[in-house]
C-alpha cells in the first residue's frame, strides 16, 4: 500500500470522476479504470503514474527462513529499496524486534487510520481502533505468515474486523463528520465539468456511507487507499473477480445516490 499524504486527495478526485462518468454514461466503472483515474488525478499536478498490483520480492533479508515462507514475501511499494526495507522490517518484527515494529507502525499507521476514519467517520473512534489494530498486530506478529501480499493487507484485515465488530456491538451510531476532510473539489477542464462542479467531496462521502459494507470498503481501499485488486481481495476474503464486481456495483450505486440535480 503506497498511499501517502496528499494521495488521499487524488483518490477522492479519481472517485469523483468515476461517478461522474457513470452519470454521464461515457464509460463503465471497471476495476482497471481505477489506475487510469488515479494516474490522471496525480498527473494533473505531478505527472505521476501508478502500477496496479504488488511486485513479489524474493527473500533477501538476513538470517534463515525460519518460517518457510520467505519466497512469498511481498510489498506493494513502488521503490525496490522500500520494498526490500519493509520486508526486512517485518522479518525483524516477527522475530521480536520492537524497534522494527515501531518503524512499521510509522509507515502503515496513516493508511490504517484513514481507512478507519472513512469507515467510522469519527476521529476519536478511528484513533482508538487504529491503536487497537497495532496492539493486536504486535501481539500476533509471531503468527504472521507471508501469503504473497503486502503486510499492510494483514493490518487492514485486522482494522476492518475491529470496525465491523464495533458497530455490530452497537456501542455507537455511525455519525457523519467532515471537519477533518481536506477540500479537493476543483473540477478540471473537460466534458465532465458540469457534473463535477456539483459532486463535492462532502456529497460523495455522505453517499459513500450509504453503500452496503463490502461495496463501501472496496471503494475506500481501491480508490482512497490505493490498494491493488489482489490486496483488496485479501482483506475482503473474496476472489479478485468478486472485487472487480464489487467495485463496479459500488461506483454505480454511488452514482444512484447522488442528488437529483446532479443525476439529471
Amino acid at each position: 500500500m503506497a498511499w501517502h499524504g496528499q494521495d488521499t486527495a487524488y483518490g477522492l478526485d479519481a472517485l469523483r470522476h468515476a461517478v461522474a462518468r457513470v452519470l454521464l454514461g461515457t464509460t463503465p466503472a471497471l476495476a482497471g479504470d481505477v489506475q487510469v483515474l488515479l494516474s490522471e488525478a496525480r498527473g494533473r499536478e505531478a505527472g505521476g503514474s501508478l502500477a496496479d498490483g504488488a511486485d513479489p520480492v524474493p527473500s533477501g533479508t538476513d538470517g534463515p527462513d525460519r518460517y518457510g515462507d520467505q519466497e512469498l514475501a511481498a510489498s506493494s511499494e513502488e521503490s525496490p529499496a522500500d520494498r526490500t526495507r519493509l520486508i526486512a522490517l517485518v522479518e525483524l518484527a516477527r522475530g521480536g524486534d520492537a524497534e522494527a515494529f515501531g518503524q512499521l507502525y510509522d509507515h502503515y499507521q496513516p493508511s490504517v487510520y484513514r481507512f478507519l476514519f472513512y469507515r467510522t467517520r469519527s476521529t476519536p473512534l478511528a484513533e482508538d481502533l487504529t491503536s487497537e489494530t497495532f496492539f493486536r498486530a504486535l501481539r500476533s506478529m509471531t503468527s504472521f505468515r507471508w501469503q504473497g501480499k503486502d503486510f499492510g493487507a494483514w493490518l487492514m484485515t485486522i482494522a476492518r474486523n475491529l470496525a465491523t465488530d464495533h458497530f455490530k456491538a452497537g456501542r455507537t451510531r455511525l455519525e457523519l463528520t467532515t471537519e477533518d476532510m481536506a477540500a479537493h473539489d476543483d473540477a478540471t477542464d473537460g466534458p465532465e465539468d458540469a457534473v463535477l462542479a456539483g459532486l463535492t467531496n462532502e456529497i460523495l462521502l455522505e453517499a459513500l456511507r450509504e453503500l452496503p459494507e463490502e461495496q463501501r470498503d472496496c471503494l475506500v481501499m481501491r480508490f482512497l487507499q490505493g490498494m491493488s485488486i489482489a490486496e483488496t481481495a485479501a482483506v475482503l476474503d473474496r476472489s479478485e473477480g468478486a472485487v472487480k464486481q464489487l467495485q463496479l456495483r459500488g461506483v454505480r450505486n454511488l452514482a444512484k445516490l447522488m442528488p437529483e440535480g446532479i443525476r439529471d
